[in-house]
């Protein structure tokens, strides 16, 4: 046999084992892991789990599940689980969990109010400090409060500027990853060390605007805003029509300005519009709405008085403080409504407490080194921000749910185990992101998980009980996915289900 023969049926023979090896590593990628006595049962998930798994949705897709014995850590199921994944808002896991272990769960922000001056006479001569060290969950209650505890000292008039201090952090003011489109909106608001929230659904360094229709056909829409302030600039492009229209409000700021532009039309006898709107530069924003709640407590600047930013020195004296509510507290809407503002704020916080330096750089270094301590692979997730926006965040599933797993020990498990929504539970702060699904399912009620959306992103992890009260944890995420969302979560929903539903 000549030489050329020989190497053809060498090919031929080398692809022959290709094609018959290759499908059975695919094959094995989805089957259960080291099955120990309950191996038919176990063997029994793994078949399940892999037929919702070949759904035609995920066709072109990524996917990494991860199923684990929560007593034991023990590897039940792993479907590409060590394949790296964009996590979306299962990053905020890494973030609660780093947070709880640095800061610990009593830990509280502060809001402080200083003078360099003295005060004689019912006049404060000197300039009125308002120092933020990252509080999100800042309300012009609060600043109202702050205004009267100075008016309770005596303080009547002011000589002297008003500086907002916000060095607590960096300067910088949105994460590196963020996308432009994402911006002008609540989900994507800057952070800054003195900032302020519209509600008790705490999204920093955002305003809410409210469009309601005007009394007659042809005129303006009414604007509120709360809270109210003239940091940012209404333009009022909108009209009110006839009641046979349908409402088609756009309410979007201005990138680099505080310039809210609202268009299209608002029905005479229609329901108002409703948007959080970011703020460029909240620093300001916490200001203007001070200063407004001194004159609303008879406190009046004189002079030439400037309101503006600044250092306060450092020895200022303290008039008054805020505290926040602890961080325990402040995972419940954290975690349960996916407050990214708050994911990055923490970030910030736990680079200020461990290195004093409030960025991200160092506040992502604090997080790796949490992580990795508790057995996540460092050399296989890339860490990019604290609450998930970025799509660059990459952890495998497997990884992923070795740290829910191993978290389970600490003192402060219980917090971050609350914190986690509850699939099927309607209260809005106990079922959060999952109040409406698995509703009527073995899931309800039992799922405790954190979701994760981005574009052609979803995810899933968390902990469920099993039919027999075996407690398991689960990750699973789906990248790169085409078409309908609900049906990704239909998946997701369908594997904790099944889940829920088994019997070892």
């Amino acid at each position: 046999m000549n030489t050329a023969k020989k190497w053809k049926l060498g090919l031929i023979a080398v692809l022959f084992v290709f094609i018959i090896t290759v499908p059975f590593i695919i094959q094995n990628e989805a089957q259960p892991v080291n099955a120990s006595n309950e191996e038919t049962n176990v063997e029994s998930l793994a078949d399940k789990l892999n037929e919702i798994l070949r759904n035609n949705a995920l066709d072109g897709s990524t996917t990494g599940v991860s199923v684990r014995d929560a007593d034991s850590g023990e590897l039940l199921f792993s479907y590409f689980g060590d394949h790296r994944l964009h996590p979306a808002s299962n990053m905020k896991i890494l973030t609660s969990i780093a947070a709880l272990e640095t800061l610990g769960p009593d830990y509280r922000f502060s809001t402080e109010v200083l003078t360099d001056g003295t005060i004689k006479g019912g006049v404060l001569q000197g300039n009125l400090y308002l120092k933020g060290k990252g509080d999100p969950t800042l309300l012009k209650k609060d600043l109202d409060q702050l205004a009267a505890d100075l008016k309770a000292k005596g303080i009547k008039k002011i000589k002297g500027n008003l500086i907002g201090d916000d060095t607590w952090y960096d300067d910088v003011r949105l994460s590196q990853d963020l996308n432009w489109s994402d911006e002008p909106f609540y989900t994507g608001a800057q952070v800054s060390a003195l900032t302020l929230s519209p509600n008790e659904d705490y999204d920093a360094s955002t305003v809410i605007v409210e469009v309601y229709p005007a009394k007659e056909v042809g005129g303006k829409p009414i604007v509120k805003l709360t809270p109210h302030t003239d940091y940012v600039t209404i333009i009022n492009n909108a009209n009110t029509v006839s009641s046979d229209h349908s409402r088609a409000i756009s309410i979007e700021r201005e990138h680099g300005s505080n310039h809210i532009v609202i268009e299209g039309v608002i029905p005479v006898e229609g329901s108002m519009a409703r948007s959080w709107v970011s703020i460029w530069e909240p620093t300001g924003y916490a200001l203007d709405v001070f200063k407004k709640s001194l004159t609303e407590n008879g406190i009046m600047f004189i002079g030439n008085s400037n309101a503006t930013t600044g250092v306060t020195p450092t020895d200022a004296n303290v008039l008054a403080s805020k505290q926040s509510m602890t961080l325990e507290e402040l995972l419940v809407p954290f975690m349960k409504l996916s407050n990214n503002g708050h994911g990055e704020t923490l970030t910030k916080e736990m680079g200020k407490v461990v290195h004093d330096e409030g960025s991200w750089d160092k506040g992502l270094e604090v997080l790796k080194d949490v992580v990795t301590q508790y057995g996540v692979n460092g050399n296989t997730i890339l860490l990019r921000d604290g609450s998930g926006m970025s799509h660059k965040n990459v952890i495998p599933a497997n990884e992923l749910s070795q740290l829910l797993y191993a978290v389970q020990d600490e003192a402060w498990y219980p917090a971050f185990e609350h914190s986690l929504p509850v699939a099927g539970n309607s209260e809005r702060l106990v079922g959060g992101t999952l109040r409406y699904r698995m509703n009527n399912t073995p899931a309800a009620n039992n799922v405790k998980a954190k979701t994760g959306s981005l574009t052609g992103v979803s995810s899933l992890s968390g902990y469920v009980t099993a039919k027999n009260g075996q407690k398991l944890i689960f990750s699973i995420m789906v990248n790169n996915y085409l078409g309908s969302s609900s049906n990704i979560r239909s998946i997701e929903d369908a594997i904790a289900t099944e889940l829920a539903n088994h019997e070892f």
